[in-house]
């Protein structure tokens, strides 16, 4: 059956039919393969996958993040993170890196992120002088720190497929997240003193800039209260999806005043579309796994590479490969869901922590998001830049190989995955 699931989902894919369709009719076709199971089998499993009460912090994270991003809230931390970059050696840039981390605290989109802050920040940076390619491959990049900084769909992700604490997750990918930036804004500093370009910020208003952090300050808080709730277990990471969307809805609604009834619809409208294509994914990607499970295609996979490969450093790099590979024409949600079944086993065959595999893997496949062919918010940057993908791709390199060191970094060092 696996082969079977394998051959259609690669035909339906070249096809260019959604993934999350492609996933379930390619179980429907593994299934009447083998001709001794129902087709109800897949119904089943897709229905089973929804029925987790951690994956309803999925939709609640969406949806706050919907309502701060496109306030008030989102625009007040988008203006403090440009007065305090913008006066440093490519900071027009790195006010894109520093946006990312700020805004990965509410949103965990990488997608949402890229279109969010190029939008804004895209075309500012143009005028300062920065060529297209450079400012979309600078967007494309900064915007996978989202997905490292909590809160993060693909952790969630992870964590109801492999048994692994959300909590744990998300502390243990502040860290990682924070590297990723420091060595991005490195990045465009070396690019703007490459390209000459110098800043034209005004002179530093103390007064300015602390009236534009207390502005700011409800949105700054909101990803410390995160990780406090998380790192005490006052709440679980459900309940503080939902005080989240509340902290948001009581932000706009008092302090900043700008929720009318057509945000909001506009606001829940979005969150549910963003969360039906996740969870389209999801439901498909089961009834895959399904399939693989049946088949012990983990097992066997596990047993394989470890007879094999018989140094762990060399599976770890083997997986690092396969993920690179495959996340390059895979979106992020569905390589995840069907990855990470398969190396799980393989992970604690070798004595590898699987929250370090988590980590692994939400920084492996982030970096498909902007690889070429279906890099998502490559295309989406090189859309809001105004650049083509050929100059975007030149660009980008510097901040591929940033990804890629510390990515070997969380692979072999496991003292960067702090369990707090």
């Amino acid at each position: 059956m696996s082969l079977a699931l394998i051959l259609s989902f690669t035909v339906l894919m070249v096809a260019v039919v959604p993934v999350a369709h492609a996933l379930v009719i390619a179980s429907g076709a593994a299934l009447l393969w083998d001709g001794n199971m129902p087709l109800m089998l897949v119904a089943q499993q897709m229905f089973q996958q929804t029925q987790s009460f951690p994956m309803l912090a999925l939709p609640f994270f969406i949806l706050a993040g919907t309502l701060i991003m496109e306030g008030k809230l989102g625009e007040e931390l988008l203006r403090f993170s440009g007065e305090i970059m913008q006066r440093l050696k490519g900071g027009a840039l790195s006010t894109t890196v520093v946006g990312s981390v700020v805004f990965g605290g509410v949103s965990g989109s990488a997608v949402a992120n890229a279109s969010a802050l190029g939008s804004v920040l895209i075309p500012w940076q143009k005028r300062q002088g920065y060529p297209a390619g450079l400012c979309a491959a600078n967007n494309a990049t900064s915007a996978v720190i989202d997905i490292l900084i909590p809160p993060s769909i693909p952790m969630i992700l992870y964590a109801v497929v492999s048994g692994v604490s959300i909590g744990d997750l998300f502390m243990a990918g502040v860290l990682p997240g924070i590297m990723m930036a420091g060595g991005f804004v490195a990045v465009c500093w070396w690019q703007a003193r490459r390209l000459n370009v110098a800043s034209e910020a005004p002179p530093l208003d103390l007064g300015r800039l602390l009236r534009l952090g207390l502005y700011a300050l409800p949105a700054l808080i909101l990803p410390v209260l995160i990780l406090v709730a998380l790192r005490f277990g006052f709440a679980t990471p459900t309940e503080i999806a939902v005080m989240a969307v509340l902290y948001a809805l009581v932000a706009s609604l008092a302090l900043y005043r700008d929720m009318s009834w057509a945000r909001f619809r506009k606001a829940m409208i979005d969150a549910g579309i963003a969360t039906g294509i996740v969870m389209m994914v999801i439901m498909g990607s089961a009834a895959a796994s399904w399939i693989l499970t049946y088949d012990e295609v983990p097992q066997r996979f596990a047993d394989w590479v470890s007879t094999t490969l018989h140094a762990p450093w060399l599976v770890i790099l083997a997986m690092n490969l396969i993920m690179l590979a495959i996340g390059g024409p895979l979106d992020l949600a569905p390589a995840i869901l069907l990855l990470a079944p398969i190396f799980v086993p393989l992970a604690q065959t070798i004595g590898l922590d699987t929250l370090q595999l988590g980590l692994i893997m939400v920084i492996n496949l982030g970096i498909g998001l902007y690889t070429p062919p279906v890099g998502t918010t490559l295309f989406i940057s090189s859309t809001i830049a105004g650049s083509s993908m050929a100059e975007t791709t030149r660009a980008l390199w510097p901040f591929f190989w940033v990804a890629i060191g510390l990515l070997a970094l969380i692979s072999y060092v496991p003292a960067l995955t702090i369990r707090f």
